[in-house]
């Protein structure tokens, strides 16, 4: 692999946000390149004419000079960038670098000299860039993180700087873990639309993600246009009911990820707009009760169990519980639910034979687990997507 030249970071536009957050952001990629829009492929300058442009005419004859019998040909010095690369593809993909090749450009006017990489991390404004030589592959390792979802161009220029236009966008989500046994993320929810929309709430709906190893759930995702992501909610099916957003000067996008029992998440879905309340409405009263018991606890693990009981007035038809440690515990081992740990984040889903949890009725799951500096109990959790009291 040939050896990185240059690097470049900038900011993205997004669009929908106010002229002032707009203003400077713009003067900042001025500063650094051209950006590209959120979505929309790089820019690039448009081609300068070469010195020695169109021939300037003849001047009027004198005298008796007979004129000219023909005009003089003006022969064509504007250059031309290469073609764009094409058949990108990614061909490794790793928790912290992915491999990418490409068919090379054809030359323009002039033989191609390198190639210049941008990538950013999906539902980000940073834009980071690398300017290789005459190659055909590169391993990207810069700023690469595990279970993360990445976009990837690619444009050709020749040695006077004139550029290509940019392959498509090659997006792909890192895995979790490099040593397995699971590094294959789910597929992409496809299709999420907006449904019913009332007074406070509007219902999302998408079709079902496919893993190897089984969907353990999905995670919906508020995001405001610029930079910052919120999970909503976890949930074990493929609808969800949002309470309306606020109105804010941003934007208010949702989009899901499928999760694995491993912690892998998909690509996202497309994202969909969700109408806003000038008032965020209040919380939904609770309909679950939370109950986590150390049974047992020695230097270096423990075994806990967790009860959810149902409050409400209806069946809970399938379900998720989703908590994060306060501690540093990391779950083992688990029964009567599929257990999944990201971080301090712990996703349980019900097994089959319990996933019907009747009206004042609960289940309870368990699982061991390893901890060495704190084993404190979880104090916040919710059941698909709600918030439970504990107690």
């Amino acid at each position: 692999m040939a050896a990185v030249f240059s690097s470049l970071l900038f900011r993205r536009l997004r669009p929908g946000l106010t002229a002032a957050v707009v203003l400077s952001t713009a003067v900042l990629g001025a500063a650094l390149t051209v950006a590209p829009s959120a979505d929309a492929g790089t820019a690039y300058p448009a081609v300068a004419p070469a010195p020695g442009g169109a021939a300037v005419p003849a001047a009027e004859p004198t005298g008796t000079a007979a004129p000219p019998t023909s005009t003089p040909s003006t022969p064509s010095t504007t250059p031309f960038p290469p073609s764009a690369p094409t058949n990108l593809t990614a061909t490794q993909v790793r928790t912290t670098s992915v491999t990418l090749t490409w068919t090379a450009a054809r030359p323009g006017c002039c033989p191609v000299a390198g190639y210049d990489v941008t990538y950013y991390q999906a539902f980000d404004d940073v834009v980071y860039g690398i300017s290789l030589g005459d190659v055909t592959t590169t391993t990207i390792t810069g700023y690469i993180q595990p279970g993360r979802q990445y976009s990837f161009r690619v444009s050709a220029r020749d040695g006077s700087g004139r550029r290509s236009p940019s392959t498509d966008a090659l997006t792909v989500v890192t895995p979790v873990t490099d040593t397995g046994p699971d590094t294959t993320p789910p597929s992409a929810p496809q299709n999420l639309t907006v449904g019913e929309v009332t007074a406070s709430t509007a219902t999302l709906s998408w079709s079902p993600s496919t893993d190897d190893a089984g969907v353990l759930g999905y995670d919906v995702y508020r995001f405001d246009g610029w930079f910052t992501s919120t999970r909503v909610a976890t949930v074990p099916g493929t609808t969800y009911t949002a309470p309306l957003p606020p109105s804010t000067p941003l934007r208010n996008l949702y989009y899901v990820r499928a999760r694995d029992a491993a912690g892998n998440v998909s690509i996202a879905s497309n994202t969909v707009t969700l109408p806003t309340t000038s008032t965020p409405p209040p919380p939904p009263p609770s309909t679950c009760r939370v109950t986590y018991r150390n049974q047992s606890e020695w230097p270096g693990g423990f075994v806990a169990a967790v009860t959810v009981q149902n409050t409400g007035t209806t069946s809970v038809d399938g379900w998720i519980v989703t908590f994060s440690f306060p501690g540093d515990q990391h779950v083992t081992t688990a029964w009567n639910a599929t257990v999944g740990q990201t971080g301090a984040a712990v996703t349980a889903r019900n097994a089959d034979w319990n996933r019907v949890i009747a009206p004042n009725g609960s289940a309870t799951f368990g699982f061991q687990g390893r901890w060495s500096a704190s084993d404190a109990p979880p104090t916040g959790f919710s059941l698909n997507g709600a918030p439970c009291t504990v107690g």
